[in-house]
């Protein structure tokens, strides 16, 4: 079982203000969303798409698992399930709960197995199953994947998917995740990646969705050709280039050689 981790007392309430409110105290209208990832100077989040790539250190490590025991549910992509087999649990130590992992899986390209880390904690009791977004209508789901998931506490939920007219896959809206996490009475969701997760919600047109944005920045170049958090390009109606997005009631807080901003897109 891997080691438990400690966060300090101290460093935690650095953090308070950026934070949902304690578990439990229940929003009434949609989750609190908080977006968080690691990053390299050069604004990526791996060497390259599908390729595992570690960041953080010892102490942002720990403060991304202490993030998770505030908020009752942490949303992946499917294809960083994919690339990296994540766990997707709470390694605090007394921990008294652990998030849901909120997997988002519109066309269905993940296919559960027994030996998946996620099902592994939740066997030794040490996580939580999956719920998968999926567009996939329920009568096409595949029997052994319903079956493997809800052995272990977890389901797929159908969410409303538009396809895209570039590519032909699904694609969801932001108002439809949160308003299906609403819905499985998840008051709070810590939106953790990949790339394309990333920057879709840093689309202008989702940032009144974001409560908190909290980014470990690593003291590390990973080169060309990474994913890169950078969302579409944004102009105004000449055509003339703005910044897609920016920060405001920003602080900055050390842990170990990393450092990490936290703010909020609201003025």
């Amino acid at each position: 079982m891997s080691e438990k981790l400690t966060f300090p007392a101290e460093s935690a309430a650095l953090l308070e203000p950026r934070l949902p409110p304690k578990l439990g105290l229940e929003s009434t209208s949609r989750p609190f969303v908080t977006l968080t990832f690691a990053t390299s100077l050069d604004s990526s989040l791996s060497l390259a798409p599908g390729v595992r790539t570690r960041l953080s250190g010892p102490g942002s490590k720990a403060m991304t698992h202490y993030l998770r025991t505030r908020h009752s549910a942490i949303l992946v992509g499917v294809s960083t399930v994919l690339a990296d087999d994540p766990a997707l649990n709470c390694r605090i130590a007394g921990a008294s709960s652990q998030p849901r992992p909120i997997v988002i899986d519109a066309n269905l390209r993940w296919t559960p197995r027994r030996s998946d880390k996620v099902f592994e904690v939740c066997r030794s009791g040490a996580g939580l199953a999956p719920f998968v977004l999926t567009g996939v209508d329920a009568s096409d789901l595949p029997a052994t994947s319903v079956e493997l998931l809800q052995e272990h506490g977890g389901k797929y939920i159908y969410v409303p998917a538009a396809r895209s007219e570039s590519t032909g896959r699904l694609r969801f809206d932001w108002n439809d995740i949160l308003a299906a996490l609403q819905a499985e009475h998840l008051s709070s969701v810590m939106v953790e990646g990949g790339g394309q997760i990333i920057n879709s919600l840093l689309d202008p047109a989702y940032h009144s969705l974001i409560d908190s944005v909290i980014v470990t920045i690593a003291p590390t170049w990973l080169g060309q050709g990474g994913v890169v958090v950078s969302p579409d390009r944004v102009t105004d109606t000449a055509g003339v280039p703005l910044p897609a997005a920016r920060l405001s009631q920003v602080s900055w807080h050390p842990f170990g050689e990393d450092v990490v901003l936290c703010g909020t897109l609201r003025d």
